[in-house]
């Protein structure tokens, strides 16, 4: 029993929660902005600044953004991925953590990346295995933070009860995906002033993996 109650499934992000990649997010937004701009799919004056990449892409498509120009952008966007995820390691005491989680819970990845760019980063860093399912971009029907990909997890398992998922995360967009979905979202990381800007209130903060243990 956990300060949270009981706790039979948790739902991690993965970039900078699980793994430290290189994914250049800067440079891969750039390129998506700047095709979106010259290609008259954003509007003057839109607040780039104030998106992600993912938050900018799904906002193009809620305005009507044609197949061809979101299969191009994807297509960027899984390059920066690939390339990124090569050299991909494991955020401090991943190991130790999911040695301790992987009897008992269900342990489910949502992450914005391509499935096929997550797969391979989880079978690089050799913790694939502890995972019962990995929710990539491709199943969800929008990107965090839409709840979509949380809500996916939470129908593939409909043996664990409402209150019985948590989920981790290090950036404003698993908060609110998360806290949309009606799931507790603990943040992970250095990322607490920009979610009080976004106005996502975890239920608890934690500045080492092996913290989450407290909560479950």
């Amino acid at each position: 029993m956990s300060k949270l109650g009981q706790v039979r499934g948790i739902i991690f992000d993965m970039d900078n929660t699980l793994l430290r990649s290189s994914i250049n997010f800067q440079m891969m937004k750039k390129q998506v902005a700047d095709y979106l701009t010259e290609n008259d799919l954003l509007p003057v004056g839109f607040p780039i600044q104030e998106h992600t990449t993912s938050t900018m892409i799904e906002y193009v498509k809620a305005n009507g953004m044609p197949e061809e120009s979101y299969i191009e952008v994807m297509n960027m966007v899984v390059q920066h991925e690939l390339i990124g995820m090569e050299g991909a390691g494991l955020e401090s005491q991943v190991s130790e953590l999911l040695n301790v989680l992987k009897t008992g819970y269900v342990l489910v990845i949502v992450t914005n990346n391509s499935y096929k760019a997550a797969v391979r980063a989880l079978e690089t860093t050799g913790i694939h295995p502890y995972f019962d399912l990995i929710i990539g971009r491709e199943q969800m029907n929008a990107m965090k933070p839409s709840p979509s990909g949380y809500l996916t997890a939470k129908q593939h398992f409909p043996q664990i009860l409402e209150s019985e998922w948590i989920s981790i995360g290090d950036s404003w967009i698993d908060g609110k995906a998360s806290i949309d979905a009606g799931v507790p979202f603990i943040s992970y990381g250095p990322s607490g002033h920009l979610m009080e800007e976004k106005g996502i209130t975890p239920v608890a903060h934690v500045d080492s993996l092996l913290k989450l243990l407290d909560y479950v």
